[in-house]
């Protein structure tokens, strides 16, 4: 049955408490703590991005008569007059630039809504007027938008990168032809928008030969390293601030146009600069999920064992700098396949480039390979939890590196037993309730156990109080709260009396926050800033909480201060090197040694009205398995998000394109569908407690990405449960079931 909703979770083993959130008071209130908040010396001055409206071609004219004549205008910024700037490396070349191409880089038009001038004016209002008035003519080309488009260029994933290599672990072939069930499907995710409540913003100043840039930012560090590469000024002459993050999901963490065109403005003109992307400008020049194609094979024996696994995917990116996701190889693992085959390929046309996107590799590759588990299921006359259960695997079965800890077994029978699943008759359109057909429908959820370099500089006072300061994010998720309950259980103190603060690049180095790193990365070295303090005050090694609470109590400097650093045992000190330089260095997940990874399983319950096919998600519930909780009220957020999401991933978003024009159509929030709450009614969420010893010190895994993974199979199979139909293209809509 349904469990109780209960805001504030009791916590089970191995968890930390449900204390309140470190900035609650703050948010609730408006306080000014997001970086466009943030006071700058003197009159600030408004930018206006203006973007293209074609998706391809190249500019032929500028007429900036008239919008000069817009009273308060200070400057006007296009490929013609902007100063000279350097390299703008991508995450595949090093760097952080949503693209390699530089802002304002030359009259060639690559993807509707490119950045293609900056107005700056007195006022916002002077700025949006001004650019109504700059006139642009183009030469146009026929863009290709998508899959199919004429024009698009295919490729192998392994000629763009390097370090890709395909999977074939003995022959799945032969293991498919032999197979009693095989289930031969192709499956598509759409494009999708982020839309984070905070836009996107950059507001530049500069004083004397500093520059100061408040920007939302996933990674100060690197914020710095690749502004000061493009403006080819010293790295230390950068200062970044960014100290809550209204909401990123990977599209704040890559450097766009808008940062470089706001500091040589502001260096024009004299004067502060704030520049904000309207919504649909958010939809352009900041990335975006990638449209993905899979053809998925998979079989199993007479008795329901998995025998063959062949997965071919392909990703539609940009022609100018082709990101990509990659993810087969996490598929390949989850599982107890007998024989693996997965080729990954990019599709290169005119669209802006994409970018990280909460579970970015994972949500659309578990999609298509949890449909495809349960449509194998339902072949082979076997309940698909039972499936799955059957074919729980120890290790990786690609290169036999044991699991550290894999609790799938554990959450499906937790979930099973919440939501009632022994009452589902396994016949599609066997359950109903009036007018609406119900189903319910599965799936395994899963993300990889990932970590970064990091450090912390821990304070401690006299007075039992304590700071910590790294240049780590809180992007939503509760990393303030986390770092101060680690520091709290390391010394004994209440974290109550712990100052924290994150976001800005004047602080010891912590890692980007993104691949649900954060929590495990940051308490780490706080453990270790913690470890050195005690030791410092002569607590004895393994002397348990009570000797480090006397000695801090015994104290007797007026405070004691310690820089913290941990890196992952499977990364070396080059890595942290590269972190004080704006590098990323990530690791975990598939290792040669280990695999690390938290689980999940989920189940749905979907009606369809027979007579409209209107579809609705009266109940959801989510069973999670994460090492260490440190807060289980934040994780329950975490977790109560992200299947949120999953509902909308599979239901409600799409980023509707025109064809002919190669632009977005539904680029506001108006159109872009996603759930309010008439959507969204019961969803139950389960902790499973887990121990895990391994992968690092306070044992914890990443959960942010978790809950998002493998919703929409669940949702598709419960869909079809309902009425007997196999929707395989995201999202679902009632024209799908018409």
């Amino acid at each position: 049955m349904a469990q109780d909703y209960n805001p504030v979770p009791r916590p089970k083993a191995n968890m930390g408490q449900p204390i309140a959130r470190y900035e609650a008071l703050g948010k609730v209130t408006g306080a000014k703590i997001y970086a466009d908040d943030l006071p700058v010396p003197g009159k600030p001055a408004y930018g206006w991005m203006v973007t293209s409206s074609i998706a391809k071609g190249r500019i032929t004219g500028i007429d900036e008569t008239a919008a000069k004549a817009v009273a308060g205008v200070q400057a006007i910024l296009t490929y013609r007059n902007r100063p000279a700037l350097g390299d703008s490396k991508t995450f595949a070349g090093g760097g952080l630039a949503i693209t390699d191409r530089s802002p304002l880089a030359g009259p060639e038009i690559e993807h509707d809504g490119q950045p293609i001038a900056l107005i700056v004016a007195d006022s916002f209002e002077a700025a949006r007027e001004a650019s109504f008035r700059l006139k642009f003519t183009y030469e146009e080309s026929d863009p290709a938008p998508t899959f199919g488009s004429e024009g698009v260029v295919e490729r192998p994933l392994g000629e763009v990168n390097p370090g890709y290599e395909p999977i074939r672990f003995k022959d799945a072939d032969a293991a498919l032809a032999g197979s009693a069930h095989v289930i031969d499907a192709e499956y598509a995710t759409p494009t999708q928008h982020h839309n984070p409540i905070e836009l996107f913003s950059t507001t530049a100043y500069w004083d004397g030969p500093r520059l100061v840039l408040h920007e939302p930012s996933q990674y100060v560090w690197g914020l710095k390293y690749t502004i000061a590469e493009q403006l080819q000024i010293d790295p230390d002459n950068v200062h970044v601030v960014s100290p809550f993050v209204g909401g990123a999901f990977g599209s704040k963490g890559a450097v766009t146009h808008r940062t470089a065109m706001a500091a040589l403005a502001a260096k024009q003109i004299g004067r502060p600069v704030k520049v904000v992307a309207m919504r649909d400008q958010g939809f352009t020049h900041n990335g975006h999920r990638q449209e993905t194609r899979h053809h998925v094979r998979l079989g199993c024996d007479a008795g329901g064992r998995l025998t063959g696994y062949d997965h071919r995917q392909s990703e539609f990116t940009s022609r100018v700098s082709p990101y990509s996701n990659g993810g087969l190889e996490k598929t390949a693992a989850m599982y107890a396949f007998q024989a693996v085959k997965t080729d990954s390929y990019i599709v290169q046309g005119d669209r802006n480039v994409p970018t990280f996107m909460r579970s970015p590799a994972e949500v659309p590759t578990v999609y298509a390979l949890e449909a495809a588990m349960n449509e194998l299921a339902a072949a082979a006359g076997i309940d698909p939890v039972e499936f799955r259960k059957m074919n729980d695997t120890r290790v990786n079965p690609v290169n036999g590196a044991p699991y550290t800890s894999r609790s799938l077994n554990e959450c499906l029978d937790a979930a099973a037993e919440s939501f009632g699943w022994s009452r589902r008759n396994p016949a599609p359109r066997s359950m109903r309730d009036g007018d609406w057909l119900v189903g319910w429908g599965c799936s395994m959820a899963m993300y990889p156990t990932l970590m970064s370099p990091s450090t912390a500089r821990v304070t401690l006072r006299r007075n039992g109080s304590a700071l910590i300061e790294v240049a780590a994010h809180d992007v939503g998720t509760g990393c303030y709260t986390i770092a101060a309950q680690a520091a709290g259980e390391r010394l004994g103190i209440d974290p109550g009396r712990i100052e924290v603060r994150m976001g800005d690049s004047r602080y010891p180095p912590g890692p980007i926050s993104g691949g649900s790193i954060s929590t495990a990365s940051v308490t780490s070295a706080v453990a270790d800033a913690c470890d050195k303090l005690a030791a410092q005050l002569g607590v004895p090694e393994g002397a348990g909480i009570d000797a480090r609470r006397a000695a801090v109590a015994a104290m007797t400097d007026p405070e004691l201060e310690v820089l913290g650093r941990w890196i992952p045992p499977s990364l070396d000190e080059k890595a942290l090197e590269a972190m004080y330089d704006g590098g990323v260095r990530i690791t975990g997940g598939n290792l040669e040694e280990r695999t690390m990874f938290a689980f999940g399983a989920e189940m749905v319950e979907v009606r369809v009205n027979e007579r409209t096919r209107e579809i609705r998600v009266p109940r959801i519930t989510g069973a999670f398995a994460g090492g260490r909780i440190m807060n289980p009220r934040t994780a329950h957020s975490q977790y109560l998000g992200g299947l949120i999401w999953g509902i909308s991933s599979a239901l409600h978003e799409k980023t509707e394109i025109d064809m002919r024009r190669g632009r977005y159509v539904n680029d506001n929030i108006a159109e872009y569908l996603i759930p309010v709450n008439a959507d969204i009614q019961q969803v139950d969420i389960i902790m499973v407690p887990e121990v895990d010893n391994e992968i690092n010190v306070l044992g914890v895994k990443g959960i942010g990405e978790l809950a998002n993974v493998g919703t929409a199979a669940a949702i598709t199979d419960a869909v079809w449960h309902a009425t007997g139909k196999r929707i395989r293209e995201l999202p679902v809509r009632i024209e799908d079931l018409l």
